[in-house]
């Protein structure tokens, strides 16, 4: 018991004001919604053996469950698992803040007209990090607590997904499977030769969101800026950090033409000036022990990374 209440010592969360408290309690019940929302449309169509993203309405969900309230719980299982994937990764930051003493908001989840339902989550820092030991906790604790829960929510996914009966309808747009998921389902297939390729199976709503819980997990880990990946990458070297944070943003605007043209939008917000690093201090340097924690983020940037994740989006292809 004495270690136990030494351990949890070590831990102190910042007061939050009661503001705040509610402005994260409200975000999150919007946020709930949303997804639900967008879950329900998924799920109405993986029962009826319909792939995700293969009619037109299948982009407005919203529009969708206000024409079929009755369907709004059945998406369920997609918004509990890419809201607990979301939450565990701002609850990394948070928690390493806590260990840090480093004032910290609570996880703002941002709710969005996209094809999750959201566009991720927030903590808010409220004052700079004290040494770049700190720096580095925080940085990897979001994506490996976020990547724990992802990894099980895949396997799960690809589980609970089928193979469709008869010739599987064209999709407007089709999701490219990360190394991760494809290095799950490989065993299965091993097993079961009589299994699709990935490509060709009915996804599940748990397995779609375990795949923006990978991919979001992706996004944060790209080492530039004020992303997690810039955060540990800033630990190890300033100067990489640097010229990483001139180049990947060029990187992504090119790979906007050619593969996703999101990446349009990304290499624009790593060009914007609030994404420069805060000052951290140089001293005492980073321990040596730590270091691998980089090295650990690289494998699962590695893991999760998709150059094109949407199969014919780039916008040159879009202009055709």
């Amino acid at each position: 018991m004495p270690r136990l209440r030494q351990l949890v010592s070590r831990f102190q969360p910042a007061p939050v004001s009661p503001r705040q408290r509610w402005l994260a309690i409200a975000l999150f019940l919007v946020t709930a919604f949303t997804t639900t929302s967008t879950g329900a449309l998924y799920m109405w169509n993986f029962r009826h053996g319909i792939p995700a993203f293969a009619a037109d309405e299948d982009f407005v969900p919203f529009v969708w469950i206000f024409h079929h309230p009755g369907q709004l719980l059945h998406g369920w299982s997609f918004s509990v698992t890419l809201l607990g994937i979301l939450l565990a990764h701002e609850c990394g930051h948070w928690l390493l803040c806590a260990r840090h003493r480093i004032m910290a908001s609570w996880p703002y989840l941002l709710p969005a007209p996209t094809l999750s339902g959201t566009a991720g989550a927030v903590i808010r820092i409220r004052f700079g990090l004290p040494s770049l030991d700190a720096l580095m906790d925080v940085g990897i604790a979001g994506p490996v607590f976020g990547f724990a829960v992802a990894m099980p929510a895949t396997l799960l996914g690809l589980l609970l997904s089928k193979t469709s009966v008869g010739p599987v309808q064209p999709m407007l747009i089709r999701l490219e499977a990360p190394l991760a998921m494809q290095l799950l389902y490989a065993p299965m297939r091993w097993i079961m030769p009589s299994f699709p390729p990935i490509g060709d199976l009915l996804w599940h709503p748990v397995l779609i969101a375990a795949w923006v819980g990978l991919f979001i997990t992706s996004l944060n880990l790209i080492p530039a800026g004020q992303l997690d990946g810039g955060h540990i990458l800033y630990a190890i070297s300033r100067r990489w950090h640097r010229w990483f944070t001139i180049g990947v943003p060029m990187l992504l605007l090119v790979a906007g033409l050619t593969l996703w043209a999101g990446w349009l939008l990304w290499g624009a917000i790593l060009l914007l000036p609030a994404m420069r690093h805060s000052y951290v201090p140089a001293v005492p340097r980073l321990r040596r022990s730590r270091r691998i924690y980089g090295w650990i983020g690289l494998l699962m940037l590695a893991l999760t990374f998709l150059p094109a994740p949407f199969r014919g989006a780039g916008l040159l292809e879009f202009l055709r």
